[in-house]
């Protein structure tokens, strides 16, 4: 994916044609929103993909058409007809700030703006649309949903990993499910596509929407998600209390591992949003602790200075400094479980300082749990709102296999293919980390020799 100020290349951008949302027929059903005469979305409009006029230069000359994602919006004329239709929702993967938001905002949207009156929550994951399942879908009432976008979690339970294709659709087909609603995140994404191909080589009428669900806000080809902006706001609290610490003792060294295991969005954007922190370590920026320019020498050089210092570190920093590398254990859904970079870190900083003879402290917090289980801010409530509305217009209008997303300020369709092919990270050459650079004054460079 390209970054801000990245490489221009035309490759770096999907096909049109890989662009292309797939529906499930022709859309003929006047949608009941006419009556309150809203802004309805033309199938003829575009949202660009690159704005800047360099990179719509480099695509015009390479002969290629602009790639554009299908704009998000309520479509005058509905596939599916609301006093038939059957909606489902599940939600997967870790807690993030704002699920509760966005199945009340689905609920209330299929309920009171298209008349949907039967809407299944399926629990604790896609583990409720199996027969691992001890507990039936939830029908879901204006009424049960009314408050819950003041509280953390879901209502609805989660859990990670993949289950059985066909047994997945034998359910929706059993409850009569029309559209599903999937919240979660690359690997529930992924899923979601998988089950999508399967009701499609069943000839079946039913649509798959995805809701990105990524606290880390590393899905590729969009540029926020929900829970993210909570996340950065808790971190500030954090953040102030380890500088803090830090502040109150003779070579005090106040860490903080956030959340963050392949893109270091979070622990930069806190970083730029608490400016008290002194270093900032990423997965996409490799360091060594050792050696002259290491990372234990520059955090030396800033303890001589200051008497104290700040260290933010993503989960998935410096992962290959920790044991052999070699450890592939997954979780359930595949993904390798990281080692601890905050107590590796911890052990690391003490024994160096130590071994030098110095009267330091290093004082440790990791907020992690904390921050996922988090009610939604002000910001991530909004949006999360947006999102399950979008959702709905989607399904109803008969798309599928894709999500909703938010590109150049505008929301957007997006093929899970797409989405999910590649991760979103930082560029270590790009304005952000630039940014992170001049906020923390850290070396540019931390690889001792």
């Amino acid at each position: 994916m390209i970054s801000e100020d990245g490489e221009v290349s035309p490759s770096k951008f999907p096909e049109l044609e890989q662009l292309e949302v797939e529906t499930l027929g022709e859309a003929n059903v006047p949608s009941p929103l006419k009556a309150r005469e809203p802004r309805f979305v033309s199938e003829e409009d575009r949202v660009l993909i690159p704005a800047e006029v360099r990179r719509l230069s480099a695509l015009l000359d390479a002969g290629r058409p602009l790639p554009s994602f299908e704009p998000a919006g309520p479509r005058a004329d509905l596939f599916f007809s609301p006093e038939k239709t059957s909606c489902g929702i599940v939600t997967c993967g870790g807690l993030c700030p704002g699920l509760n938001d966005v199945i009340r905002s689905i609920v209330l949207t299929l309920r009171f703006g298209y008349g949907v009156r039967r809407i299944l929550g399926f629990r604790y994951g896609y583990v409720g649309l199996t027969s691992k399942s001890h507990k039936e879908p939830i029908f879901l009432e204006p009424e049960m949903i009314e408050q819950i976008h003041q509280h953390g979690g879901t209502i609805l339970g989660s859990s990670r990993g993949p289950q059985d294709l066909g047994e997945m659709v034998d359910t929706l087909v059993q409850w009569k499910v029309n559209i599903l609603f999937a919240i979660g995140g690359d690997g529930t994404l992924r899923g979601a596509s998988k089950l999508s191909e399967e009701i499609s080589k069943r000839n079946l009428r039913i649509s798959v929407i995805g809701i990105p669900k990524t606290i880390d806000n590393d899905l590729g080809w969009i540029e926020r998600s929900f829970g993210f902006s909570t996340a950065v706001d808790e971190a500030q609290t954090v953040l102030n209390s380890a500088h803090r610490e830090a502040e109150g003792a003779w070579n005090g060294i106040g860490l903080v591992k956030l959340m963050g295991r392949h893109s270091g969005f979070i622990a930069a954007s806190a970083v730029l949003t608490n400016t008290d922190a002194d270093f900032c370590l990423v997965p996409e920026v490799k360091f060594t602790l050792d050696g002259k320019g290491g990372f234990l020498e520059a955090l030396e050089k800033r303890l001589k200075r200051a008497g104290h210092a700040a260290v933010v570190a993503a989960e998935g920093a410096g992962q290959e400094l920790i044991g052999s590398g070699e450890d592939t254990t997954k979780d359930a859904s595949g993904n390798l479980k990281f080692q601890d970079i905050g107590l590796f870190l911890k052990g690391r900083i003490e024994e160096f300082f130590a071994s030098r003879g110095w009267d330091f402290t290093v004082k440790y917090i990791d907020p992690s749990y904390t921050i996922r289980s988090l009610p939604a801010n002000s910001m991530d409530s909004a949006f999360c709102l947006i999102l399950g509305q979008h959702a709905v217009h989607a399904g109803m209008a008969g798309r599928t296999n894709m999500l909703v997303g938010f590109w150049n300020h505008r929301f957007t369709h997006v093929p899970l293919a797409v989405a999910t092919r590649k991760r979103k990270q930082l560029d270590p050459h790009g304005e952000i980390w630039q940014r992170v650079l001049d906020t923390t004054l850290q070396p540019a460079s931390m690889v001792g020799q």
